[in-house]
C-alpha cells in the first residue's frame, strides 16, 4: 500500500492524552465549555501551562510546582494583556496594549491598584494610589515639561510641580483646588505669590537684579502698599 494511502487524514475525538513511557499524563488536549484547551503536565502530574480558546480571546496560562497560576496571557478585544499572579493566586501586576498605548499596574495583597505607568497620546505618565486607590502622586511628562501632582485623601489636588520653557514653577492648593501660592523662577528673577480663596492675588514678592519687590493688594487686586 503506498504511504498517500495508509495516511490518515482526519481523526475525530472528545480528547486526548499523552502518556510517557511510564503511563504519566504529559498532555491532554481537550473541549470544555469555554472552548479547547491544551494542558501540559511536570513529572509530578502537575499542570504548568495551559492553552486555551474563549469566546474573548486565546488565554495561556503558566503554573507553578504547587499548581498556583502565576502568570496569564490573554488576547481580548482592547489588546493583549499579561497579568502576574503572587503564591496566594492573587495578581500583583498586568501589562496592557490598548488603543490608547501601553500600560503597566501593580497591585498590593488586597487586589488594589497602587501605582500606574502609562505611556499616551500627552507622553509618559506615573501614578501612585492609596489603599483606596486613590491617585496620590501623578508625574506626567508633557511636550512642554514634566509636571509633578500631590493630591489628597479625597483626591483633590494640593500641590503641583511644573518645568516649562519659562522656568520651574510650584503651586499650592487649598481643599477646593483654589491657587493659594505660587513661586516661580523666570528669566529675570523668583516671584512669589500668595492668593485669597478667590485666587484673587493679594500679595506678591519678587526679587529681581535691582534688589526684591513687595506689594499688597486688597479683594480687588488693586495695590494698596508695596516697597520699594
Amino acid at each position: 500500500m503506498s504511504k498517500d494511502k495508509s495516511r490518515v487524514k482526519e481523526i475525530r475525538a472528545g480528547s486526548f492524552i499523552l502518556e510517557d513511557e511510564n503511563g504519566k499524563i504529559s498532555a491532554v488536549l481537550g473541549m470544555t465549555e469555554a472552548g479547547p484547551v491544551l494542558s501540559l503536565y511536570d513529572e509530578n502530574g502537575k499542570s504548568r501551562a495551559g492553552l486555551g480558546i474563549s469566546k474573548d480571546g486565546p488565554v495561556l496560562s503558566l503554573f507553578d510546582e504547587n499548581g498556583k497560576k502565576r502568570a496569564g496571557l490573554l488576547v481580548i478585544k482592547d489588546g493583549p494583556v499579561l497579568i502576574l499572579f503572587d503564591e496566594n493566586g492573587k495578581g500583583r501586576s498586568s501589562l496592557t496594549v490598548d488603543n490608547d498605548g501601553p500600560g503597566l499596574r501593580l497591585y498590593d495583597d488586597n487586589d488594589k491598584n497602587r501605582s500606574s505607568l502609562f505611556v499616551d497620546n500627552d507622553g509618559p505618565g506615573l501614578g501612585l494610589c492609596d489603599e483606596n486607590e486613590k491617585v496620590r502622586a501623578g508625574l506626567t511628562v508633557f511636550k512642554d515639561g514634566p509636571v509633578l501632582g500631590l493630591s489628597d485623601e479625597n483626591g483633590k489636588t494640593r500641590a503641583g510641580l511644573a518645568i516649562t520653557k519659562n522656568g520651574p514653577g510650584l503651586r499650592l492648593f487649598d481643599e477646593n483646588e483654589k491657587t493659594r501660592a505660587r513661586l516661580v523662577v523666570l528669566k529675570d528673577g523668583p516671584l512669589l505669590g500668595l492668593y485669597d480663596e478667590n485666587e484673587k492675588a493679594r500679595a506678591g514678592l519678587k526679587v529681581v537684579k535691582d534688589g526684591p519687590f513687595l506689594l499688597l493688594r486688597d479683594e480687588n487686586e488693586e495695590t494698596i502698599w508695596s516697597a520699594p
